[in-house]
């Protein structure tokens, strides 16, 4: 049988999602809770994406296999009992055998959050940025990503993707009194990918680049032509859509 669990985490002290030698990760985390809870052998989960070191989730998604029905109420509280204060299991869903976390998912959003006035509070999870930043010209650039598809130049070098063909849906900023939230939604992302345009969206907003240079970047597929990767503690996976009555019909 088969079961998809809703968690979110803070990523501050994790090692991203992916299992690594001599790292506590989610997975890591994940994998060993199950096997712990259901005590069936070694349980190996497998997550709708991957996130970096210190990137957070506040909806992401797994599936695991085991050979028995399962209360999902009491796995929830078992599961959070055994589980780091860091990460948190919100729902746990039967799905059909051949749902798959990654390759279902419809859509993932992500946010990255800026606190531009000085705030020892927002420090772990949110960008101090100082600098006086032009949100309209911001949202021009935005505009200008929906005519594209390869994103090469966002994308961190020597990765394991087989295309950097992503579609993009959303891409926003808006600004809440000292608080700025960028929000992009696509069917997919390329690792490092929101961390380079935020880092080049903000140097569009400081007059160091203009809207129209988003195009040229783009274009030259080279992702040392595009602005630095932002700070991963402002990055959160915000949202994972599934067809999920085309899921549990399996």
């Amino acid at each position: 049988m088969r079961y998809f669990i809703q968690i979110a985490y803070n990523g501050k002290d994790l090692h991203g999602w992916q299992v690594q030698p001599n790292a506590n990760t989610v997975q890591a985390e994940m994998n060993k809770a199950l096997t712990v809870y259901f005590n069936q052998g070694a349980i190996h989960c497998i997550g709708c994406g991957r996130t970096d070191t210190g990137v957070h989730a506040s909806d992401f998604y797994l599936h695991f296999d085991i050979n028995k029905e399962i209360d999902e109420v009491t796995s929830i509280y078992r599961l959070n009992r055994i589980l780091p204060l860091t990460i948190v299991v919100k729902k746990i869903i039967r799905v059909g055998k051949q749902a798959h976390a990654r390759f279902d998912a419809i859509s993932r959003t992500y946010e990255y959050h800026i606190h531009t006035v000085k705030n020892p509070f927002l420090l772990e999870g949110s960008l101090f940025f100082s600098y006086p930043l032009n949100i309209e010209k911001m949202n021009r650039a935005c505009k200008l990503l929906f005519k594209y598809k390869d994103f090469t130049s966002f994308s961190k070098v020597h990765t394991d993707a087989k295309t950097n063909i992503c579609s993009i849906m959303k891409a926003e900023w808006k600004q809440e009194g000292d608080k700025i939230i960028f929000t992009i939604q696509a069917d997919r992302f390329l690792r490092n990918m929101v961390r380079a345009i935020v880092g080049t969206m903000l140097d569009i907003g400081q007059g160091k680049k203009q809207p129209q240079d988003i195009v040229t970047i783009i274009e030259q597929k080279d992702r040392g032509k595009a602005g630095r990767s932002v700070a991963g503690k402002g990055l959160y996976l915000s949202k994972v859509e599934y067809d999920f009555d085309k899921l549990l019909g399996e």
